[in-house]
């Protein structure tokens, strides 16, 4: 995005009068969860994105270039920009400074209102104030008109007053600098941040904000040679770079990657898209004033919408499909495509606490009629790309219509009442699909002991015969043809792919993947993982897929037992145990040696099993390890495998 169109987005001058304020932060301590949404990995790491979000209002307001985080020894994290800098000014409200009141007041700050700001992100727009009243201390400084201002808050609560002194070195330099150490009464599962999630989301941002330089720095520990590790992330050509970063590994059928930057209605429209032609399904990552609208929402309909009906217009105006023919659906013209679709909203209308579905009825038609302008114009000047993209559309639409009887399986009145079933499907006697759980493992012994241990009035078992197909490289014909995925895409009713995904299809609001601890068990994981994430993709984002944690040891000693589900646990059972004590361990190969009652104790009874639930944190990475390690390229792979060996420990491999 220009220089020029960011600066077009402040609305007045930023001073104390533009800080709304609306209520204050006693709530927030005494129910954390509301605000951030957990007190756990994710809630903390949200403290983070809640100040870089404030950096990147700037940004986008035209008054910042330079952004630096840096995670401190003492657990603190720390916030610079070089934006404008918060006002410090005495607020007419409150009686204190800006700079107080938006630290120690709820929902004050310029993003309410048509004040301070046009555009703004931040995680529910409670801004820093939140983050304030979750850490132990905050420290803020402020540099501005010359001076540099200082105030600690610890708690929520300020401690003494703002202290202000000139600055000594010219050129005289603006903007905020916060320094936060969350609270571990607050966040009792510790305050350790992840490089990792925190480094993938602001990669993320400065891509969302071409132009902008974020540097992210870990002081935490030393490198071998003294220095920190350090990453900066700088890219001029945005969202458009973004997309080339993940087609990187993917065959694209046009190199010029699409690109459009367009406003109305003070409505910003920034989208770039590229096909590939060894890839079947679509990667649709859209945002909203830069929040990840996992859910969707009016912009990814307006895409979806603007992109079949701009592509069957074409391609009958140009003579390739005739009047008479089907028009190929959006989930044709899709095949291939990914995309990033970023818009600035004045007034967002979020649906849900956690943002990730925009509601503005006004953006769906904005999307629309502005990529379709542009769309109309890149295939009028870039004809063969067009025909390009076209018949990797027909060739899917003559793959859907071959697969046409078995998708008539699928889309049967009634999934419940259905004869359909697949025969191997042992059902629970539940029609509660938000109570019932489906539990697909390999083979049938594993089945046998898993149908004998169940409670049969909630839980469903589905044995799969072998490794199921590999979808990340099959076209859809070949999907629906194929037994084991039909016997899933039935038990479950999920419906069709590519088309929106149906809750209330949906059978089991708990599909859990129950395999062997062994490497044919992993495949066979990764295989269903794969299955899910790109057949029906939101299963996986709204958190219906979950992962059993069988034990791998039973160690017995006398009459007592214990059940190890990991080596580290072994290795502190038997340290427990002493020296010379007497104990009998049993290793479990897979799951069908484990009587059906050991089934249900360590593994299926809700009262003492383990459970994992499988989410994204990182829709880019997900996409990207997807396509490496499940592709049809070779080379990427083992790269892959290469650099990451060093990590593993060979004694550990089952070979």
């Amino acid at each position: 995005m220009s220089e020029e169109k960011r600066s077009n987005k402040i609305s007045n001058d930023y001073g104390a009068d533009q800080i709304q304020v609306l209520e204050g932060l006693e709530p927030v301590r005494k129910r954390p969860g509301m605000y951030i949404g957990s007190t756990g990995p994710r809630g903390l790491h949200h403290l983070v994105y809640e100040v870089v979000d404030n950096s990147v209002d700037e940004a986008l307001a035209g008054h910042c270039d330079h952004i630096e985080i840096v995670l401190k020894k003492d657990g603190s994290a720390l916030i610079s920009d070089n934006g404008r800098g918060i006002p410090t000014d005495i607020h007419p409200r409150t009686g204190k400074s800006a700079l107080e009141t938006v630290l120690t007041v709820l929902h004050a700050g310029g993003k309410f209102g048509s004040g301070g700001y046009k555009v703004s992100g931040g995680l529910h727009g409670v801004g820093i104030s939140v983050v304030n009243a979750l850490s132990e201390w905050v420290n803020v400084t402020v540099l501005r008109d010359g001076n540099e201002f200082n105030q600690r808050f610890e708690k929520g609560i300020a401690k003494g007053e703002l202290k202000s002194q000139k600055q000594q070195n010219k050129p005289l330099k603006k903007g905020t600098t916060i320094c936060f150490k969350p609270d571990t009464s607050i966040f009792t599962d510790g305050i350790e941040f992840d490089y990792a999630l925190l480094s993938s989301r602001l990669r993320e941002l400065a891509y969302l904000n071409g132009g902008v330089k974020i540097i992210f720095r870990d002081e935490r520990q030393n490198l071998s040679d003294g220095s920190f590790k350090e990453e900066i992330y700088l890219y001029d050509g945005g969202i458009k770079e973004y997309v080339e970063y993940i087609n990187k590994e993917k065959e694209s059928i046009h190199s010029e990657v699409i690109y459009v930057d367009s406003q109305k209605d003070n409505v910003y429209v920034e989208a770039a898209l590229q096909w590939c032609s060894d890839v079947y399904s679509d990667n649709i990552l859209g945002f909203a004033n830069n929040i990840r609208t996992i859910d969707g929402g009016t912009h990814i309909d307006g895409l979806k919408t603007v992109l079949t009906r701009t592509f069957n217009a074409i391609a009958k105006k140009r003579g390739k499909r005739k009047e008479v023919d089907k028009n190929l659906s959006g989930e044709n013209i899709r095949e291939g495509l990914t995309v990033v679709l970023s818009v600035k909203v004045p007034e967002p209308e979020f649906e849900g606490q956690t943002k990730t579905k925009l509601g503005n009825t006004e953006v769906r038609g904005i999307v629309d009629s502005l990529i379709g302008e542009s769309l109309i114009k890149y295939m009028e000047f870039n004809p063969n790309v067009f025909d390009l993209i076209l018949e990797k559309a027909i060739q899917s639409f003559n793959a859907a219509e071959a697969a046409k009887r078995a998708r008539d399986l699928v889309r049967r009145k009634s999934v419940l009442e259905s004869s359909t079933l697949p025969g191997k499907l042992a059902d629970c006697s539940s029609r509660d699909p938000s109570g019932a759980e489906i539990y697909i493992v390999e083979g049938d012994s594993a089945g046998g002991s898993a149908k004998q241990g169940r409670d049969r009035r909630f839980q469903a078992i589905l044995p799969l015969r072998g490794k199921i197909l590999n979808i990340e490289k099959t076209d859809d014909a070949k999907i629906y043809k194929n037994t084991e995925i039909q016997s899933l895409i039935t038990a479950l009713g999920l419906g069709i792919k590519g088309e929106e995904f149906n809750v209330n299809s949906l059978r089991y609001h708990r599909v859990v993947i129950m395999t062997d601890a062994d490497v044919d068990g992993a495949h066979i994981r990764t295989l269903l993982l794969t299955f899910f994430y790109r057949y029906q993709r939101d299963l996986v984002e709204k958190g219906f897929i979950y992962i059993a944690c069988p034990p791998l040891y039973k160690v017995e000693r006398g009459k007592n037992h214990k059940y190890c589900y990991n080596e580290n646990q072994l290795k502190q059972t038997i340290e427990d145990f002493g020296e010379k004590a007497n104990y009998n361990i049993q290793r479990f190969k897979g799951l069908g040696e484990m009587m059906p009652k050991q089934l249900w104790d360590t593994t299926m009874n809700p009262q003492t099993r383990m459970m994992k639930r499988v989410e994204i944190e990182d829709a880019l990475e997900a996409d990207r390890i997807f396509n490496i390690l499940m592709g049809d390229k070779v080379a990427p792979r083992r790269e892959f495998i290469e650099t990451h060996s060093a990590n593993l420990d060979m004694a550990t491999l089952d070979i």
